[in-house]
Parts: C-alpha cells; structure tokens; sequence
C-alpha cells in the first residue's frame, strides 16, 4: 500500500469514530428514546458536542476531494515526495481541524482548514 493511500485510511478511520463522542453526549442529554426518535423540541446538546458534529460535517464534505485526489494519483501511478508529504500533512491538519473546532478555539479551526485546503491543491497540481 502506497504511503498516500494509507493517509487516506487512516483518514478514514478518524472519520468513522468521530461521531461516537457526540451522539453519546446526546444521549446523556436527551436520553435514549429522544436520541434515536425525533422529539418535538429536542434538548440542545454541549457546545462541544455541537461544534464536533458540526467538524464531523466537514470532515465528510472535505473526505470526498481527499480521496478522488488520492485515489486519481494512485491509479496514474504518481507517487511522490510531495504527493506524500500533502498526504501526511493532511492528515493532522484533520485532527487539528476536528480538536481545535470541538474545543472552540478561534482562527485555529479556519487556519488547519485552510492548512488542510492546500494539502489538497499540491495533490491536485502533482495529477496535473
């Protein structure tokens, strides 16, 4: 396996535990029949609870480009430093984009998206 398609999986699998924490704090607040019904007028969840789905939204929006990007240079076979490089960077400006969203720390979120952003336009202009 490649080096990017492993960024690639491990993005992936970020991204299919970070729902867990705030459908649990739903949970708590709401209880389990609200959680998994649709309530009339649902209890809001923590402000951390919402910020995390609101980056877990993201993370979703943003997976799609990720993985055509790397999926498109693997199957023309490119490969290199900075394919990598972009890949790897992508990965933790991810994790930075989901902790520094959930913990609501201003400009960090916008800047490890951005950071993100352009790891994804190196991989796009190496295809190119």
């Amino acid at each position: 396996m490649t080096s990017e398609l492993m960024s690639l999986s491990w993005v992936l699998a970020v991204q299919l535990v970070m729902w867990v924490p705030y459908i649990l704090n739903m949970i708590a607040v709401r209880g389990l029949m609200d959680a998994v019904g649709y309530p009339q007028d649902p209890k809001p969840m923590a402000a951390w609870a919402e910020r995390l789905k609101k980056a877990h939204y993201n993370s979703v929006e943003n997976l799609v480009t990720f993985a055509a990007l790397v999926l498109t240079a693997h199957v023309a076979g490119i490969t290199t430093d900075t394919t990598v490089l972009a890949c790897q960077i992508y990965f933790w400006a991810r994790i930075a984009h989901l902790l520094l969203y959930t913990f609501g720390v201003p400009f960090g979120r916008t800047l490890a998206f951005a950071v993100s952003w352009i790891c994804q336009i190196a991989l796009l202009l190496e295809i190119l």
